[in-house]
C-alpha cells in the first residue's frame, strides 16, 4: 500500500528486479501483487510489521520514479513477497501498473525498510488507519501474541473494502465505513473507545489530515509519550504522490507541529 517516503540510517540497498507470480483482486479497491523471482536471493527481509519498498515506475516523460508500498507479507519458502496496492482508477502511477500487471511483468524495487513492531511488553494494543494502512496493520495483528487485547480501526469507503484480517480473539477489528472520508471521523473513533488501563502500543497510520486530528487526540487528551505511537501520514487527499512529498519540508505536511 503506498505510504510516505521514509529514510533509513542503513546502508543503502541494491535495485532488485522482480517478477510478478501471481495476482489477486482483494476488493474493487486492492490489489495483490505477489514477486517472486532470482531477486529473493538478495532482499533483506526484516523483522518490523510495516517494512516497506520503493518500486521504480516511469512517468508519461519516461523519468524514472518511485513509490513507496508497505510489504504485506514475505515468504521465505515459496520465495516471494506481497504488495497490496490501493486502486483508484487510472489514477497515478503505481496504482494502474497493478491493476493491468500480468504474469511474468518485472518491476524493480529498493529495500525494505522499516519502523514500528509490536511492543510485546505493551498491556494493549491500537491500530488505527485506513485503506492505504491494511496491509501494515494487518501484518501487525498477525505478530501479536495470542493472549494480546485491544482494537483496529479501519475506515473505508464502502462495505466492499472490507477483508479478512486475522487477529488474537482478545484484539477486536472494527470496520468504519465512511464515505465522504472525513479527516476527523478515525479520531472520533478513538476518542470514543473505553481506554484501557495499562501501557498502549498504538500504530496509526493513513490519510494526512486524519492522522493530524489523532495525534491531537493520542497526545493532547490521552496523554501518550511519543514512544508509545507510530503515527504517520501515508498519503493527503487531494494531493498526488509528488505534491504529499513535496509539502512534507512545508509545515502543512507535517503532522507534528514544529517548535517555534
Amino acid at each position: 500500500m503506498a505510504l510516505s517516503s521514509r529514510t533509513s540510517s542503513r546502508t543503502p540497498r541494491p535495485m532488485l528486479d522482480f517478477e510478478v507470480v501471481h495476482t489477486e483482486r482483494l476488493t474493487p479497491s486492492l490489489m495483490r501483487i505477489r514477486l517472486g523471482g532470482d531477486a529473493f536471493g538478495d532482499f533483506e527481509n526484516r523483522p518490523e510489521t510495516d517494512k516497506y519498498v520503493k518500486l521504480r515506475f516511469t512517468d508519461t516523460d519516461g523519468l524514472p520514479v518511485t513509490r513507496t508500498y508497505t510489504v504485506r507479507s514475505v515468504d521465505t519458502e515459496a520465495r516471494t513477497i506481497d504488495v497490496d496496492f490501493v486502486i483508484h482508477g487510472d489514477e497515478g502511477l503505481a496504482g494502474p501498473w497493478a491493476a493491468s500487471a500480468q504474469v511474468g511483468d518485472r518491476v524493480r524495487l529498493i529495500g525494505p525498510g522499516g519502523g514500528y513492531t509490536p511492543n510485546p511488553d505493551a498491556a494493549w494494543y491500537l491500530f488505527a488507519g485506513d485503506l492505504s494502512a491494511v496491509p501494515a496493520i494487518a501484518a501487525g495483528l498477525e505478530a501479536l501474541p495470542s493472549d494480546a487485547v485491544g482494537v483496529a480501526l479501519i475506515e473505508i469507503t464502502a462495505p466492499e473494502e472490507v477483508i479478512e484480517i486475522a487477529a488474537p480473539d482478545g484484539v477486536d477489528v472494527d470496520w468504519i465505513v465512511d464515505p465522504a472520508h472525513d479527516a476527523g471521523r478515525l479520531a472520533e473513533a478513538v476518542r470514543g473507545l473505553t481506554w484501557r488501563d495499562g501501557h498502549a502500543d498504538v500504530f496509526a497510520h493513513g490519510e494526512r489530515e486524519s492522522m493530524k486530528a489523532l495525534r491531537r487526540v493520542l497526545f493532547d487528551e490521552r496523554g501518550l509519550e511519543r514512544a508509545q505511537v507510530s503515527l504517520s501520514g501515508y498519503w493527503a487527499r487531494g494531493r498526488n504522490e509528488d505534491r504529499f512529498q513535496a509539502e512534507k519540508r512545508e509545515p502543512i505536511g507535517q503532522i507534528f507541529p514544529t517548535a517555534g
